[in-house]
């Protein structure tokens, strides 16, 4: 056990334990198989078929650094990484022209990795064609950002565009374990509880570096606790184990009691749902931060968020649906923790619109009838009279343009004899279904053969 082991060079437990080759790279299986991109660029063998470029999409802590870093270890290509935060296109041109008299001179070939591409403007990024156009430099540029918006359309063409998940709780718990027991990591210096390790994953949100990050500096709390639990090494000596309680006290954090997968989860998305359809913003806020916080996946959220919208509010405010859906694409472009105002901008949007569940009704009510076999012929006036034969059975004979009557609607049958006269849509007497049911009920004088008055 190396007493030291938890102020290694002061270099972050992060970056310490980045793998070394793509066999470490915990997650991103689905990039990583036999023969794709990136494991034809790892290989120190490749040919043009593993040169192309990359763009790396997708959420911080997700790998993105450490693939590239891997790839370049595991092909033997030399490695520069540039920002863009602190980069221009003075920086990129020199990196270019390195490039090509490494490759010249020496047949060395280059792997540029630049993070955060996202933030280059448009002329930073022509610099960059030339290079990856005629082969100087292998780009591999990284993006928390949709590239088809962030990265210039040359560019993007000339690349492979790669997308990495969020990790699994399975991936975090494999990169902790590790991080634990590894020398390059903690070197069993502490031990871990399993309410902390499990602390760990929730708290991370399927980042990487956060939950890294974490461990250390739970560690480092640990580390004094002589009185607190220990574990056996195999020297015979104790090692002070880092609890969950070093875990909430590491990250200012409380731990909620929130299984994604467990009564927790369905609990509070119940209660949030239930919130908005009670039309209690404060509390529909809180259970809203309570998912947040404990990791859970904002794309779910925006899910719960379109459906409320639709089946609590409906017509009730047209507009609901629409922010429901903007919120939902907000969350996708810019990711969390941004994400999180757009969501409340929905959840508090819909907590306090009109409430109707009449087209939720209305569609059931209508699927009901369906199901029972309550469904009819069309009538011969609504049939399809386009294809040849069909007038000569009468399809469409006595049918009325609405657009030809003075008020737009026509009194004619639109559904079939056997449901004549049901009631599937009722608007309701709140927001706007309240002018919407006085027009529903005058088209419906009309269509019955009264005047609509």
């Amino acid at each position: 056990m190396a007493s030291s082991a938890l102020f290694q060079g002061q270099t972050p437990l992060a970056v310490r334990m980045r793998p070394t080759s793509l066999d470490e790279v915990a997650g991103q299986g689905h990039l990583l198989r036999r023969g794709s991109p990136l494991v034809a660029l790892a290989d120190p063998d490749a040919t043009t078929a593993g040169s192309s470029s990359v763009i790396l999409w997708g959420p911080p802590g997700t790998g993105k650094t450490t693939l590239a870093q891997a790839i370049a270890r595991s092909s033997g290509r030399r490695f520069i990484e540039l920002s863009a935060v602190t980069a221009g296109v003075k920086d990129v041109r020199e990196v270019m022209q390195d490039a090509l008299t490494q490759r010249d001179l020496y047949g060395q070939s280059t792997i540029l990795f630049l993070d955060e591409i996202h933030r280059f403007t448009k002329a930073q990024q022509d610099a960059l064609l030339p290079g990856v156009e005629n082969g100087w430099v292998v780009l591999i540029a990284a993006t928390t950002e949709n590239p088809s918006f962030s990265v210039i359309s040359p560019l993007l063409s000339r690349s492979l565009l790669q997308t990495l998940r969020p990790l699994t709780d399975e991936d975090l718990g494999l990169l902790v374990d590790r991080a634990v027991s590894d020398p390059r990591g903690l070197d069993g210096a502490v031990g871990l509880a399993d309410d902390a390790r499990e602390s760990l994953i929730r708290l991370s949100s399927g980042d990487a570096r956060r939950a890294l990050t974490a461990l250390e500096a739970a560690a480092v709390l640990a580390r004094p606790a002589a009185d607190g639990p220990a574990e056996v090494d195999d020297a015979g000596a104790s090692a002070p184990t880092i609890s969950a309680e070093h875990v909430a006290a590491a990250v200012d954090r409380a731990l909620l009691r929130y299984d994604r997968q467990g009564d927790e989860h369905y609990d509070v998305i119940s209660a949030f749902i239930k919130s908005i359809r009670g039309s209690d913003a404060d509390a529909a806020i809180h259970y809203l931060a309570r998912m947040i916080e404990a990791g859970e996946d904002p794309r779910f959220i925006a899910r719960r968020l379109i459906i409320s919208a639709a089946e609590d509010i409906g017509l009730a405010d047209p507009q609901a649906l629409p922010i429901a859906v903007a919120a939902a694409e907000a969350v996708q472009f810019i990711g969390m923790p941004e994400g999180r105002i757009p969501l409340a901008e929905a959840t508090a949007y819909l907590a306090t619109a009109a409430k109707s569940n009449a087209a939720y009704v209305a569609i059931d009510k209508a699927i009901a009838d369906v199901r029972a076999g309550g469904f009819g012929r069309v009538p011969v006036h609504l049939r399809d009279a386009h294809y040849p034969g069909a007038k000569r059975l009468g399809h469409g004979k006595g049918y009325i343009y609405p657009h030809d009557t003075d008020v737009g609607v026509a009194r004619q049958q639109y559904l079939p004899d056997e449901l004549r006269g049901r009631r599937y849509f009722e608007p309701t007497a709140r927001g706007n279904e309240r002018d919407l049911r006085a027009r529903v009920d005058k088209i419906r004088r009309i269509l019955d053969g009264g005047d609509g008055t």
